[in-house]
């Protein structure tokens, strides 16, 4: 067999490459798969991430796979032990021996013709990913499951006067192994998940940590560990445990988002009031009474109320200001007040990028995928056999990723039943308006509009951030809807080919719909 073809690809060895290989050897068994990863590790985000208290930001029942129950008895999951967890599940199900790391995507091209995609990559190495050779892969189904962010550049606005600052500065996307903050100042410039996670972590070392935030988030205090699960354990299969868990946690998710889009100022008014319990009035609640309503932008998990212990205990402070410039000893605020700091850590966000910053091309036309129309948030319009794995900006990444998953299975599955080659969603055209593929105001969101695809007003063409919705339409749904087209050629079906010959061109015709 031609070991540089395969049935399906997948682009990404992190939560969602390795949860949508499990899919694809449990539902469509008789499908070669393997799967690219640019680094030299699974895991992906939780493989790169390792500054001091890297955890999740959600529940581990339902940011982990519906198939493989959670056992530890942290709900709120430390990096290393969410990268074990993904681990596992691969060596368990024998996807591992399936992943060639220190491959990078550069470019995907479609032939029509041929119903395949050519998709070339090149060797890296730990250190340097410009020096490997190219390699050349063939597959007739891509999977997308690389995220929505840079791995090789975070966010770092350009601060005046950044040159001058004699101590270290460093950003969390790239924490040195051997940075040691011990009896030093630290300012943590950002007041997102990452900052929120931060601060405590390295309050126990430092000799003191301040946040400096332009604004301040919502942030809600959860407990780290889970007491039932554990004892109902004792009675019930794990497996049942899970889902018991993962129905909980989803539950208690969709009720708060839900009370703050519909009543966004109880919402506001339960979420200060607990915060304002928590400070004890360490800290004026000026510094945690965001503009805007919650879940504009995402709520912050803050377990255990840990960070609030570091504020009451004088570990930590926050400011709320704007940055005037760096100087050689910290940072001058627009106040006109200063902050000394031996490290400065810049918190301050992600550099978005879907498709892993690959090229695209459909019969050698360039597909430009920031204008590209989103059907059901998994495939694109006039782009055949091509999925994208996103997940949810509300809820869990997870969830909405084994949907994903389940439904490209369906896909193939159907494509087989009728002996079809490729799979396109029509474009609707003109008719159906468009706006953002993800709404949300958080920065590193508003920042990459212009490049990220486009969802439409209307069904099928939506990314719903909505649980229920992607479950009937992805999972119930038919799949024979007006939009889809599926074609087969005149020769026998791409399953029955043998892989290790070159394809024969041939007609192509449509497939009736059931």
């Amino acid at each position: 067999m031609n070991s540089n073809y395969v049935d399906v690809l997948i682009v990404g060895a992190g939560l969602s490459g390795v949860g949508a290989a499990w899919h694809l050897r449990d539902k469509c068994p008789g499908k070669s798969f393997a799967l690219l990863e640019g680094r030299q590790r699974m895991g992906g985000t939780w493989d790169l991430f390792r500054y001091p208290g890297v955890r999740s930001d959600t529940d581990m029942y339902t940011l982990g796979y519906k198939f493989k129950p959670w056992k530890s008895t942290q709900t709120i999951a430390d990096g290393p032990l969410i990268r074990s967890y993904i681990e596992e599940t691969a060596h368990e199900a024998g996807i591992a021996q399936h992943i060639r790391f220190g491959h990078k995507v550069l470019r995907a091209s479609w032939s029509s013709e041929d119903a395949l995609w050519t998709v070339t990559a090149r060797r890296v190495s730990g250190t340097t990913d410009d020096l490997g050779e190219e390699v050349t892969l063939r597959c007739n189904f891509l999977m997308m499951c690389s995220g929505y962010y840079s791995y090789e550049q975070g966010f770092t606005p350009d601060f005046k006067g950044r040159e001058r600052f004699r101590g270290q500065i460093v950003h969390p996307q790239f924490w040195p192994e051997d940075l040691d903050y011990t009896g030093k100042r630290v300012v943590v410039i950002g007041s997102g998940a990452t900052a929120i996670t931060l601060v405590p972590s390295m309050a126990d070392k430092a000799a003191h940590v301040t946040m400096l935030q332009r604004s301040p988030t919502y942030v809600l205090s959860v407990p780290r560990a889970d007491r039932i699960s554990p004892f109902m354990r004792r009675f019930l299969p794990d497996q049942v445990v899970h889902h018991a868990a993962r129905a909980a946690f989803f539950s208690a998710q969709a009720a708060t988002y839900q009370l703050s889009k519909r009543a966004p100022q109880l919402a506001r008014t339960l979420l200060l009031g607990a915060v304002r319990k928590q400070l004890d009035g360490a800290l004026p609640m000026r510094h945690f009474t965001p503009r805007y309503k919650p879940w504009d932008e995402r709520l912050c998990a803050v377990p255990d109320g840990d960070m609030f212990a570091a504020i009451r205990e004088g570990k930590v402070s926050v400011v709320t200001d704007h940055i005037d410039t760096f100087t050689e000893t910290g940072v001058r605020l627009q106040s006109g007040a200063e902050l000394e700091a031996d490290i400065l850590v810049t918190a301050t966000g992600l550099e978005m990028r879907l498709f892993g910053g690959m090229e695209i091309r459909v019969d050698g036309v360039p597909q430009v995928m920031s204008q590209a129309l989103t059907y059901k948030g998994v495939m694109f319009a006039g782009v055949p056999n091509l999925s994208l794995t996103v997940g949810y900006t509300n809820a869990s990444w997870t969830l909405r990723a084994d949907l994903v998953a389940e439904y490209v299975c369906r896909l193939l599955k159907t494509m087989d039943e009728r002996g079809a080659h490729t799979v396109l969603a029509r474009h609707p055209g003109a008719r159906v308006g468009v706006r953002p593929m993800l709404e949300m105001a958080s920065g590193y969101v508003a920042r990459a509009k212009d490049k990220l695809p486009r969802q439409g007003e209307e069904s099928p063409w939506q990314l719903p951030q909505s649980y229920r919705r992607d479950l009937k339409a992805l999972r119930f749904d038919r799949l024979d809807d007006q939009h889809l087209e599926f074609t087969r050629a005149s020769t026998q079906p791409l399953s029955k080919r043998s892989t290790a010959e070159p394809r024969r061109r041939a007609a192509r015709e449509p497939v009736a719909a059931n």
